[in-house]
């Protein structure tokens, strides 16, 4: 829970503090504030967007780069014919309850959770356990004043019903929680009101194209489509070899009915999706899976959580890949990998989980699918989807437009194959079918080979046959012997023709960009008001702090040299020139999270060198420009770490000042 969540070295957690600092440093801050703000949507400051854009790069390289897969840039307005193939015009949706008395739209799972977690607080505060309390909004702490107030200690099988409901909640559909709000009485947290039935709500913001109106279209709820329905210029792309896998980093829209939890649940949000084809009859196997076999991930499985548990199994992904709790290689290979990536940008590995969708979250193609949760003051949160989507939505789209989105392969052995045929004779079939004849072609085409067998015994008996065709009057069409024979016939058969299976990995990247943040968030040691950001040198914002010792036209052309050789290194600097001391000019840019400091003092003007300063130990050592850089330059690219440097640069032993 919230309450027992720490900082990375083990403080309470302090939201409040927390977003404080945000604000105070343009970390970020809701949109169109002068108009009294949107919910939902969010403002990013130079910190926030710097950080984004290091996240995506290091994404890039893990991904892109390492896995030489194909980036892509595709529209974000998609047309209404597309989404509705793809099933999103109408599963794609959450389920909202309304509060008849006062108009107010909640969402039903976060109505139920938020209700039970409020219980069970009530509970631990009757029975005298420690609870801390979390962070309110304001105007919804003014409306509760008819919410009842006093702990309340629930009946030991309660409050297990309740535990175990909150664990299986993911797995409700919406006749599901209609039937847990009446039986548990869930009522509007704010009002005490009873709640109408859960109704389903479509997510997507529609638009139009043209100045008619009259094409309907959407805002993308993922990057999904365009990828697929750019399937066969990848294939040519990549000269028809699979494996492939296309990456697309791309914003997407979501109308969130809800929007709350800062950056968690809002309504645009970027997005980087990876489509990884692959072969079905291949068994999924992934050419790499050998090299991570060993790698052992905390894995929550369906079966635990069926039962009410929420404690991940440490297993390796080879024997999770075995025993088949993890569907094939490919889906595990790409589990590794996301959580490498996780690794790589400073996520705590003990605030991270994969969790395996339950049965009614699971697509009805899907093979498996498994969240990446990471652990922040809300809870477990969803970062990263990865799914194995089958052959889906190639097989759909093509279906729906009748372009070939198969993979076509040149068989080492031909064979032979005997197969029914059914042939239609178009001149005299013109006449009498008119209009009907593509979708009588259509549908002879798409009869199986043991309805063409008898529909010629039919054929060859009574002269006719009877074929059901979607689209015409009645359904069904009356053919004779004289437009339509069947015949058994044999081909030499050189190509193999399939639809390739996709494994995804979805990262929401504002949910990441915010559970790093708090992993990264702690105070010093006897100075709660001393707040750091402990980005990791690789992807801090900005990498270096100048401070000149004091206010001294004399430092102005060491300054001016040490800014020309940063910028020639590449690495970000920022000056801090204010007149406050040394130690508050440290104090508040490690609120920034810029993990080395660069002092200018009196000795630097007679050529002695500068001082580096570490963020996190505060230590400091002493060296020329050169060596400085170069030091700065290794720990900026991973490839040297602060120990190392503190060993071969002598150690600067001066007193750093504290913030009062």
């Amino acid at each position: 829970m919230a309450s027992e969540y720490k900082t990375r070295t083990g403080q309470e957690f302090d939201r409040n503090a927390f977003e404080s600092l945000l604000r105070r440093k343009v970390f970020l801050w809701q949109s169109f504030e002068p108009y009294g703000a949107t919910k939902g949507l969010f403002d990013y400051g130079p910190p926030l967007e710097n950080l984004e854009a290091e996240v995506i790069n290091i994404w890039r390289d893990h991904f892109i780069r390492h896995e030489k897969m194909m980036a892509l840039k595709c529209s974000m307005i998609t047309p209404y014919q597309v989404l509705k193939t793809s099933g999103h015009v109408d599963k794609f949706a959450d389920y909202m309850c309304k509060d008849p008395k006062t108009g107010e739209i909640l969402r039903s799972d976060h109505l139920i959770k938020d209700v039970i977690e409020a219980r069970l607080k009530s509970d631990k505060e009757a029975r005298g356990e420690k609870v801390e309390d979390a962070e309110e909004d304001p105007k919804k702490k003014k409306k509760q004043s008819k919410a009842v107030k006093s702990a309340v200690k629930l009946d030991d099988a309660v409050k297990q019903e309740y535990e175990h409901l909150l664990a299986t909640l993911d797995d409700c559909t919406g006749d599901d929680m209609g039937a847990l709000i009446k039986k548990h009485d869930i009522r509007n947290p704010t009002t005490n009101n009873e709640v109408e039935p859960p109704v389903s709500v479509n997510l997507m913001f529609q638009t139009q194209i043209g100045a008619t109106g009259k094409e309907p279209a959407f805002l993308r709820p993922e990057t999904a489509q365009g990828q697929f329905l750019s399937f066969q210029k990848l294939l040519e792309y990549s000269d028809n070899q699979l494996p492939m896998a296309s990456a697309s980093i791309g914003y997407s829209f979501r109308n969130e009915l809800s929007p709350r939890s800062g950056l968690l649940r809002v309504r645009e949000f970027l997005m980087a999706e990876i489509e990884h084809f692959v072969d079905p009859e291949s068994g999924k196997r992934h050419p790499k899976f050998h090299s991570v076999r060993d790698v052992k991930l905390p894995l929550l499985d369906r079966k635990t959580q069926s039962a009410g548990g929420s404690t991940p199994t440490v297993t390796s992904i080879g024997e999770a890949v075995d025993s088949k709790l993890v569907d094939n290689e490919t889906l595990g290979y790409f589990l590794v990998r996301i959580m490498q990536f996780m690794q790589k940008i400073g996520i705590d590995p003990a605030k991270l989980r994969f969790r395996q969708h339950m049965a009614n979250e699971m697509a009805h193609y899907a093979a498996d699918c498994w969240d990446c949760e990471l652990l922040n003051s809300y809870g477990w949160i969803e970062c990263v989807g990865c799914a194995d989507r089958s052959a889906y939505d190639l097989s759909v789209h093509e279906k729906a437009t009748g372009t070939f989105l198969k993979v076509r392969e040149p068989l080492k052995d031909p064979k032979r194959v005997e197969e029914w045929t059914a042939s239609l004779d178009k001149k005299k079939s013109g006449p009498k079918l008119k209009k009907d004849q593509s979708k009588v072609e259509a549908a002879l085409a798409g009869l199986s080979q043991e309805m063409r067998e008898k529909m010629s015994i039919s054929m060859e008996k009574e002269g006719k046959v009877e074929v059901s065709v979607e689209g015409v009057e009645g359904g069904k069409v009356e053919l004779g012997r004289e437009i339509v024979s069947f015949a058994k016939e044999s081909r030499v058969e050189t190509m193999r023709e399939y639809t390739p299976n996709v494994i995804e990995p979805s990262f929401g990247v504002g949910r990441i960009l915010y559970s790093l943040m708090e992993h990264v968030y702690w105070t010093r040691e006897g100075d709660a008001a001393r707040s750091v950001m402990s980005f990791l040198p690789t992807l801090a914002p900005i990498k270096v702090l100048v401070v000149p010792l004091q206010k001294d036209a004399r430092f102005a052309p060491l300054l001016s040299e040490l800014e020309a050789r940063l910028d020639d290194a590449q690495l970000s600097y920022k000056v801090d020139q204010s007149g406050v001391s040394i130690g508050k000019r440290y104090s508040r840019n490690d609120e920034l999270g810029i993990p080395f400091g660069i002092t200018v003092d009196y000795e630097s003007l007679e050529g002695k060198g500068f001082t580096l300063r570490d963020r996190d130990s505060t230590k400091q050592v002493r060296g020329s420009l050169e060596e400085i850089l170069e030091a700065i330059g290794k720990m900026c690219k991973g490839k040297e770490g602060w120990e190392s440097v503190e060993k071969r640069l002598p150690v600067f032993e001066g007193k750093e000042e504290k913030e009062e």
